[in-house]
């Protein structure tokens, strides 16, 4: 543990009283007073009705409303990347990559985590992270599509749950839960700016609720945020002056949520929710100069000093919700029907299509619906839990099962004529119509689950769920839970069980290709005619297998410790795994519709590529979690909350798939992305002060992001355009970083708090890429990596009303 350990003054701060973000086992109540929220009614990782957060199995953690907004981060998925340290985000800032929010537990890439609202799948994006790096082809919820507004607490289950919830729950399970007070109004306007004095940022959120006469209450919630980019390249070695290209993308985002309840009956509630968001947002390219257009006048007259292609995307993302449920002889039972659907068209503005031109001699700048994906799911299940009293046996026999159907589609849309013409538009090629079409799969499942306890001090849980998916087959998977607590102040918890993912029908049928100034690259369909004529192979199922280890304790009074370790070992984990280059590449994209640029015949081989996903690695990850809170009581003067809260984990490769010439799938790069482009450790701790009249709350909170390591491309030529090799890399480590935030707040009376904050107070970058290894001297860091963000400080002011 030495080398996680903080050094200096930091070190007196970690011995003194580590401080963090009250969030594992403590909350605020209303009156402002931290209390053990161990005894609040937990819903996720258990099917047991009234659960506690004390008593739970498996570890999770719980956040509060309040605990989202004090970290004074606009969105929802920067919020929870300030307080949870098992769970990171990708650092991309770039591409469309960019233009979706996703998150990770454990080490492991999105797509194996799951995502509930209110105890119910929430559907995904249709944006598959097509840019290379740890997050490439997953296409996961994409969080901020939640109104923040809406959200009363959310529970992250960080235990394998696939027998209790289904696919994708390998790292863990984030259940958000929304707001359903039936009274009341609350206001709040964050307003922020970058240390650079760029990504200026405004957002409200607003929510409120009513009651539905005497039996029901309705509950409305809305976000509105608007960001600027945030420019982050280095110097451009051809033009000798700063390139756009990395930074936060711009974009604007409005959503909302509306939840309702009605008791039909004593014993029959009625429920409902709808949930709407609208995304446009833009993300630059590389400039391409002017040189480029020689050959083209009606471009060169458009465009006489070049120019920087922006990716656009309009995005429209729904989902409603409708169910009764209810008790009848003692058995809770629950009917539901939810709907999802998001639907992405992206575009590209301020190109190019230089084929078009010549051919036509039109000349277009603005490319709409050069790509378009639309997803939809729709699940409908029917569960129900029971308690049982028997004769003979003195404990509580929880009995829970249920089954689902759930309908999945997804549909890529033909590219406009203009941007898939010829080689298409710059930057972002339009999809060609024989790599456009809609793709579906039923997916059919049962469960069950039996908690009780063994004994007065043993509890256990026993689940098991059976799937049948349309496309790729049967599964069975199970999970057993034990938790026992000799005293009151110990217990010890531990669970095992295996998990199923699917591929995504994303993984199975997208194909697109993007171009840089000397590169083109492409992911294509495993079932396409260019990666079949290479030896692609239909995907399989991914299976893992998930042990977790604990124990909770408070040695002294008020001073409350958990630990976890945890391993999970994942088999034949989907990965871009064919890796094709120069004229085989060529000739695959070619026979899948993609055309490439005139100038690429004077590229080098290695900067022509195309992959396809395969099961390709088998995997091996290990870590602990710890957790450790403890208040501080000054008398009148006030009381401090004080906790920590660490993530070591280490993820190994332990066999990679061969193609048919025995020849490795992964290069040294494509096995980092999975084993070190996630940080090895982060320690969060602080400490939140609050005055005795409640007036003054002060915030002091240290995050450490541990190393990444990558293997990073070597570049040549005068300005670094040639990419030199795919299988020489450079080994790269991003160094442990350390951003200190502080936020002051100020309770002017009851009903309204002004609060001014920095996260990353001094400022933190990245380490810097060297010259080498920079993509025409742009790339200042390391984008395929999940640590310290690349915007540097942000400072904010925010004003909290409520009525």
């Amino acid at each position: 543990m030495k080398n996680f350990i903080p050094k200096g003054g930091l070190y007196l701060s970690f011995l003194c009283g580590v401080f963090q973000y009250p969030y594992t086992v403590l909350a605020a109540d209303k009156n402002n007073i931290t209390v053990n929220n161990g005894d609040a009614i937990i819903v996720t990782g258990t099917r047991e009705t009234g659960k506690k957060a004390s008593e739970s199995i498996s570890p999770i953690d719980i956040i509060s409303a309040k605990q989202l907004t004090q970290t004074g981060m606009p969105s929802l998925r920067d919020a929870l990347t300030q307080l949870l340290p098992s769970l990171s985000v990708p650092n991309a800032g770039f591409d469309s990559g960019a233009l979706t929010d996703s998150l990770s537990l454990r080490g492991l890439n999105s797509n194996e985590t799951l995502v509930l609202v209110d105890g119910k799948r929430r559907h995904t994006t249709a944006n598959l992270s097509a840019v290379a790096g740890p997050q490439q082809g997953t296409t996961p919820v994409d969080i901020d599509m939640i109104p923040m507004a809406a959200i009363d607490h959310i529970e992250v289950l960080r235990d394998g749950a696939s027998a209790q919830y289904g696919s994708d729950a390998v790292a863990g399970v984030v259940n958000v839960i929304l707001k359903k007070q039936d009274h009341g109004f609350h206001a709040q306007t964050l307003t922020g700016i970058t240390a650079a004095k760029d990504g200026f940022q405004q957002g409200v959120y607003l929510d409120g609720g009513t009651k539905l006469g005497s039996r029901g209450y309705l509950h409305v919630s809305g976000d509105f945020l608007h960001q600027n980019h945030t420019y982050r390249s280095s110097k451009d070695l051809r033009t000798n002056s700063k390139d756009k290209f990395l930074g936060q993308p711009e974009q604007t985002r409005e959503s909302f949520a509306i939840k309702g309840g009605y008791e039909i009956t004593d014993n029959i509630e009625a429920y409902g929710l709808v949930t709407y968001a609208h995304r446009y947002a833009e993300a630059n390219e590389i400039t391409r100069l002017a040189s480029t257009l020689t050959d083209y006048p009606a471009y060169a007259a458009i465009y006489p000093n070049g120019y920087l292609p922006v990716d656009t995307i309009n995005e429209n993302d729904w989902e409603i919700t409708g169910g009764l449920k209810g008790q009848i002889k003692g058995w809770n039972w629950d009917v539901s029907s939810v709907y999802g659907r998001d639907y992405d068209s992206i575009g590209v503005k301020n190109s190019a299509n230089l084929q078009l031109s010549k051919d036509t001699g039109l000349a277009p700048t603005n490319f709409k619906n050069a790509q378009r994906f639309n997803n939809q799911q729709w699940s409908n299940s029917i569960d129900f839990s029971k308690a049982f009293h028997i004769n003979g046996w003195p404990h509580v026999i929880n009995v829970a099962g249920g089954a689902t159907h759930r309908y999945e589609s997804y549909t890529i849309g033909a590219g406009s004529f203009e941007s898939a013409y010829g080689s298409g538009s710059e930057a972002l090629p339009g999809i060609p119509a024989q790599s456009a079409g809609k793709f579906s799969r039923n997916v059919f499942g049962g469960y069950f689950d039996v908690a009780t306890h063994l004994v007065k001090q043993l509890q256990i849980d026993v689940a098991g769920r059976y799937e049948h998916y349309s496309d790729v087959g049967d599964t069975k998977t199970g999970k057993v839970a034990l938790r026992y607590d000799p005293f009151k102040w110990l217990g010890f918890r531990g669970t095992i069980s295996n998990a199923f993912h699917a591929p995504t029908l994303a993984q199975e049928y997208y194909s697109a290709v993007t171009f840089y100034p000397t590169q083109a690259g492409g992911i294509i369909s495993p079932s396409s005619v260019g990666a079949l004529a290479n030896g692609s192979e239909k995907l399989k199922p991914e299976h893992s297998t998930n042990i977790t280890a604990g124990v909770t304790f408070e040695p002294i009074k008020r001073l409350h410790i958990t630990a976890d370790v945890y391993q999970i070992k994942l088999r034949g984990q989907i990965l871009p795994g064919g890796n094709i280059y120069g004229d085989q590449a060529s000739s695959a994209l070619a026979l899948d519709g993609f055309n490439l640029p005139a100038a690429a015949a004077s590229w080098t081989p290695a900067s022509i590529y195309a992959h396809w996903f395969a099961n390709v690695a088998n995997t091996r990850t290990r870590g602990i979690d710890i957790t450790a809170s403890y208040p501080t009581y000054l008398g009148d003067i006030g009381h401090i909350d004080w906790s920590v809260a660490a993530n070591i984990n280490r993820t190994i490769l332990t066999h990679q798939g061969k193609d048919a010439d025995g020849n490795d799938l992964l290069t040294k790069q494509s096995i980092a992305y999975i084993t070190s482009a996630y940080p090895r450790s982060k320690i969060i701790w602080g400490g939140q002060f609050t005055s005795g009249d409640k007036k003054w709350i002060v915030g002091l909170h240290e995050i450490r992001w541990g190393h990444t390591t990558s293997q990073l491309s070597y570049y040549g030529g005068a300005a670094n355009t040639n990419l030199l090799s795919n299988y020489e890399f450079f080994p790269f480590h991003n160094r442990v970083k350390y951003t200190t935030n502080l936020d002051i707040t100020y309770r002017v009376n009851a009903k309204l708090a002004l609060t001014a904050g920095a996260n990353n107070l001094f400022n933190r970058y990245p380490t810097r890429l060297p010259l080498a290894h920079r993509y025409i001297g742009i790339h200042k860091y390391d984008m395929n990596t999940s640590q310290l963000g690349m915007n540097g400080g942000f400072y904010y002011f925010k004003v909290d009303v409520s009525l």
